[in-house]
């Protein structure tokens, strides 16, 4: 018990204080805590929402039942067999037309199929219903359908598949995939990384151990870097409309190499977008790891006679990769997920033929589920959905790619 009146109330005070900070700190505890449940709250209703919609039960009409046109089921047809149904089933006309544009019997056994659902079964989406929907109202569904689509069947339908990831995109919603898409998109990446990896990196390099801070023109250059990080992504849509895709037309077009479409709009002008897109985040995240190398290094390394590249080359980089990979990795990131620049620069919004070449004209997934969200169908939303997921899962496997790299590095200089 403390006797002395002065030393008491110093001792309430001080009490009073600490509860009072003990108070704030569980009040600012609970605020963090509760920002992190409604993130995970968030990002869980969004992967339920694109997978509720990725499966989900359509009513499809057909033209000819395909039950009805083989005692088999079609897919286990020879290709002399489906030829067969071709010709018994279309007119003479079309038969010759569809064999002129290419011999059917030296055509694919895919590509036979899709020519007796094109021009045979012609299938219609006629409603959708999502999985969640299905579950809480099975025989509600089932009789709205027997009422308004009296000639349709009831299907379920798995939209992420084999079949989305190998098809071509396609003007028939149940007969669409994404391989167009997801070709022009690892085009894309591959050019954005290639071209901005080692511009990002050099750079890093010579602001970070070769610029002298002190000269105006350094300052000058670290400041813009800085800012380009926060220009919207559309502003270098319009940058690289203006270089890439007018300015370096007979370069971007391939009109140089003998390419006779002599038209900017192509996967080269993206790819340089993009790179100019992501190179001031990955400068900055560059730097950032190079300037984290303990001065130590260069240092000892100087004290046995190593020039200043063979510091740089031998002992900074080394020891600076896993931070410049985590940064390759946000901008990457970034890059995979963008609409507008691509937009601006020319992605086609349906096109059938892969990129073959730096010089295709080329589509990309963010494309692809931008167009099929403003299709009016509700079958689109579920196609989207799933070109959703294919998205995430390119991105997930990408970024996993990069985490292995730089673990590797980082468990060789730890």
């Amino acid at each position: 018990m403390i006797s002395d009146p002065f030393a008491a109330t110093e001792h309430n005070r001080v009490a009073s204080g600490l509860s009072r900070r003990h108070r704030t700190g569980k009040i600012w505890q609970a605020i963090f805590f509760s920002a992190t449940v409604i993130g995970l709250v968030a990002l869980v209703a969004l992967l339920w929402t694109v997978l509720d919609k990725s499966f989900s039960y359509v009513a499809i009409e057909y033209k000819v039942d395909p039950a009805t046109l083989s005692s088999k089921p079609l897919q286990e047809l020879t290709n002399a067999e489906l030829v067969n149904l071709l010709e018994a089933n279309l007119s003479k006309n079309r038969f010759r037309t569809l064999d002129r544009k290419q011999t059917l019997t030296e055509r694919t056994h895919a590509d036979l199929l899709t020519l007796i659902y094109d021009n045979i079964v012609e299938p219609r989406a006629l409603a959708s219903y999502s999985m969640s929907q299905w579950i809480a109202s099975s025989q509600e569904i089932r009789a709205e359908v027997a009422e308004k689509y009296p000639d349709a069947k009831l299907e379920f339908r798995a939209w992420i598949n084999g079949d989305f990831l190998i098809d071509p995109l396609s003007g028939d919603p149940l007969q669409v995939g994404v391989r167009t898409a997801l070709m022009g998109s690892l085009f894309l990446i591959l050019i954005t990384i290639a071209v901005a990896f080692p511009v990002g990196v050099g750079s890093a390099i010579y602001l970070e151990e070769y610029a002298d801070k002190n000269k105006w023109y350094n300052r000058i250059i670290q400041t813009n870097i800085d800012n380009l990080a926060g220009v919207p992504s559309i502003v270098y849509g319009i940058l690289g409309l203006a270089i890439f895709v007018r300015t370096l037309a007979p370069l971007t077009s391939g009109a140089l190499f003998g390419n006779a479409d002599a038209n900017g709009r192509t996967i080269l002008s993206a790819g340089l977008t993009m790179a100019l897109l992501i190179l001031p985040v990955l400068i900055i995240n560059s730097q950032e790891a190079i300037r984290a190398v303990p001065n130590s290094l260069r240092q000892a390394s100087y004290g046995l006679g190593a020039t200043k590249w063979q510091t740089i080359w031998n002992h900074v980089l080394p020891h600076a990769l896993p931070g410049i990979l985590t940064g390759t990795i946000l901008a990457v990131s970034r890059a995979i997920g963008e609409t507008a620049p691509l937009i601006i620069v020319g992605a086609a919004t349906f096109i059938t033929s892969d990129p073959t070449g730096p010089f295709s004209k080329f589509t990309a997934l963010p494309i692809q589920i931008y167009n099929w969200t403003t299709r009016p169908q509700e079958v689109y939303r579920n196609i989207a959905a799933a070109g959703i997921l294919v998205l995430l899962i390119s991105l997930l496997t990408l970024n996993a790619a990069a985490i292995l790299l730089r673990n590797r590095f980082s468990r060789q200089h730890a």
